[in-house]
């Protein structure tokens, strides 16, 4: 063992504790553990209880999906909650690098929280409350503006009622398009036929 000198055998005694730690069992730790946190609402963590909740109680909804004029509607089931809110979480502003990048308004029924970056694509998030607490809407205001297109995008959320994602597109190229995805709760709930 003489190859190994008193520096080397330093190094080894301070790496092993290191190895053993990170190999630890990844599942264990929560998102909220490694999540810096910061005074924003969190849209992820709101819609993944949201997607959760609906997944058990399985509402049937009309969906409607508008193009450029044209609709069509139809009544289901949806089979994945998460995927179909995924525009919602992708608004999520709780990021390190935006720690302080949103104005925060906020009044007893409502919580708004507005971009102070301009290149920032989430504008806007309103989050209103009824007088117990209950969030009741969501509003999220999306944009992009850059030399190829411009985006304008709406997500709404009205809790256990209807959510609208309302996009308007202009491509330099191919021109403008505007779609609308709605889906409206009809049933699945205790006090709805």
């Amino acid at each position: 063992m003489r190859w190994l000198n008193t520096t080397s055998w330093r190094y080894l005694i301070a790496a092993v504790p290191m190895l053993l730690t990170s190999c630890g069992d990844a599942g264990d730790a929560s998102g909220a553990a490694i999540r810096p946190e910061t005074n924003y609402f969190s849209l992820t963590d709101y819609f993944d209880r949201e997607a959760e909740r609906l997944q058990q109680i399985n509402p049937e909804i009309t969906k409607t999906v508008a193009k450029s004029g044209d609709s069509e509607s139809k009544n289901i089931r949806v089979t994945d909650w998460k995927g179909e809110f995924a525009l919602f979480t992708d608004a999520d502003i709780n990021k390190p690098a935006w720690q302080n990048s949103y104005r925060i308004d906020s009044t007893a029924s409502s919580v708004k929280y507005t971009a102070t970056d301009p290149t920032l694509r989430t504008k806007e998030i309103l989050v209103e409350k009824s007088d117990d607490g209950t969030i009741t809407h969501i509003r999220i205001t999306n944009q992009v503006d850059n030399m190829l297109y411009h985006t304008d995008e709406q997500l709404d959320y009205y809790t256990d009622s209807l959510y609208r994602i309302d996009k308007k597109q202009r491509v330099r190229v191919i021109g403008e398009s505007h779609y609308t995805i709605s889906g409206r709760f009809i049933s699945g709930y205790p006090d709805t036929p």
